[in-house]
C-alpha cells in the first residue's frame, strides 16, 4: 500500500471513529449531551482535528442520519424479499420499520425528530429516498386499478407512516408507560392490514 492510500485509509478510519464516538455518547448520555469537545475527548483528539473532518455538529448529525437510513433500508429490503405477495411484503416492511425504531432508538430519534431537536435532512439524501421508494413501490402494487397516481401512493404512504410513527413515538417518549409488546404488535398489524384493505375498497 502506497503512502497516499495509507493516508486516505487513516482519514477514513478517523472519520468512522468520530461517528462511532458520537453515537456512543448519545447511547449513554442522550442527544442533548453531544458536543464536538466530548467527541474529541472520547477519541483522545483535540477538538480542532474533529473540525477537519466535519464543519460542525450538524455535519456529524447528517452523517449519522445517513447511516441510520442505510440500516433501515437494508432491514426493509430484507423483510420485503422474504415474501411474494404485496400485502405480506407491506406488513413485513412496516414491522421491520417498527423493529428498527426500538433496536436503533437513537438513530430513529435523529432521523424522525422524536423527543429531540434534530438536524434538517435534505430531501435529496439518497438513502432516505430509497427507503421511501421501496415502500412506495409495494404500495403501488397493492392497487388493483392501474395506473396509480403519485398522489394516491403518497397519500397511502403517509397514512401508514403517520399511524406507525405515532405509535412508535408514544412508546419512545413514554418508556415507563409503554403498552405491552404483545398489544403493540396486535395494534400494529391491525393498523397495517386495515390500511391495506382500504386501498381497493
Amino acid at each position: 500500500m502506497g503512502s497516499k492510500e495509507r493516508i486516505l485509509r487513516l482519514k477514513e478510519e478517523t472519520r468512522t471513529s468520530i461517528l462511532d464516538a458520537a453515537l456512543n455518547i448519545v447511547q449513554t448520555e442522550g442527544w442533548q449531551a453531544l458536543s464536538m469537545r466530548k467527541i474529541a475527548d472520547q477519541i483522545e483528539y483535540t477538538a480542532p482535528i474533529i473540525y477537519e473532518y466535519f464543519p460542525n455538529k450538524e455535519g456529524i448529525l447528517l452523517e449519522l442520519t445517513r447511516r441510520g437510513y442505510q440500516i433501515l433500508g437494508k432491514d426493509i429490503r430484507e423483510a420485503r424479499d422474504k415474501y411474494e405477495s404485496a400485502a405480506d411484503q407491506m406488513e413485513a416492511m412496516w414491522i421491520a420499520y417498527w423493529n428498527f425504531a426500538f433496536t436503533h432508538k437513537e438513530f430513529y430519534q435523529l432521523m424522525y425528530g422524536v423527543d429531540m431537536v434534530c438536524c434538517t435532512v435534505k430531501n435529496s439524501m439518497t438513502e432516505a429516498e430509497q427507503v421511501s421508494a421501496m415502500l412506495g413501490d409495494v404500495i403501488e402494487s397493492l392497487f388493483i386499478k392501474q395506473p396509480v397516481s403519485e398522489n394516491d401512493i403518497c397519500m397511502k404512504y403517509y397514512t401508514y407512516w403517520s399511524i406507525i410513527h405515532g405509535l412508535i413515538s408514544i412508546n419512545l417518549v413514554r418508556p415507563n408507560g409503554r403498552t405491552t409488546d404483545e398489544l403493540n404488535q396486535q395494534i400494529l398489524k391491525d393498523a397495517i392490514k386495515g390500511i391495506t384493505l382500504s386501498i381497493n375498497s
